[in-house]
């Protein structure tokens, strides 16, 4: 495990799983959950600080995260304002809740168990060498997940508010954006349905 200081992952969990029909956050992944999985792999990648943004109804969702607590540096941050189509607001609460040591978010989404931690530390390796303000992941010219901005650019995406998206913040600074190539598809692939899930859980042998 590498030593990430200064990054702070957000991972963005306050839908409330209208596709899936139940809590997918709380599925089975491997020997976790997928929440569990995420945080796992962001940890070994060596995040230091991980902020799960959630609404106040998702009990379920906030216990776990206080048990995952114990032995992850994770904590629950709500969103009293989310709505749906807006995961502007989720990153707005989840950047105003980092510690002021810390100078770049790490934002992720709470669905997308497939993270891979070579991903997240070549992001992290690119920004310690780079300091670019934008760094996201490509894949075949794809934009994916988890992407990183630098606190120079918070003040500009936490003064949006809906309707704007994180896509019309990107595009607006789209000369700030660093892009590193990774060599496969899970920086794209989420889970939405039950469809997903049945198709991208992996195998427990």
């Amino acid at each position: 495990m590498i030593d990430i200081k200064g990054i702070t992952a957000i991972i963005l969990a306050a839908g409330m799983s209208t596709r899936m029909g139940r809590p997918k956050l709380l599925l089975p992944w491997k020997e976790k959950t997928i929440l569990g999985a995420i945080t796992s792999t962001l940890v070994e990648a060596g995040i230091q600080e991980i902020i799960v943004v959630i609404q106040a109804q998702q009990e379920q969702l906030y216990d776990h995260i206080k048990q995952l607590s114990i032995d992850f540096p994770v904590s629950p941050v709500f969103n009293d304002s989310f709505n749906s189509d807006d995961m502007l607001s989720s990153i707005r609460y989840g950047l105003k809740a980092i510690k002021p040591s810390n100078n770049a978010a790490l934002i992720t989404l709470g669905d997308q168990p497939q993270i891979q931690e070579d991903v997240v530390r070549l992001i992290c390796y690119t920004y310690s060498q780079t300091n670019a303000s934008i760094i996201i992941p490509s894949y075949h010219m794809k934009r994916g997940h988890p992407w990183l901005i630098q606190h120079t650019l918070w003040p500009q995406l936490i003064q949006l508010s809906h309707p704007s998206t994180p896509h019309d913040f990107l595009e607006q600074y789209k000369d700030e954006i660093y892009y590193v190539l990774v060599d496969n598809p899970s920086i794209l692939q989420d889970i939405d349905t039950p469809e997903d899930y049945k198709n991208q859980k992996p195998s427990l042998t």
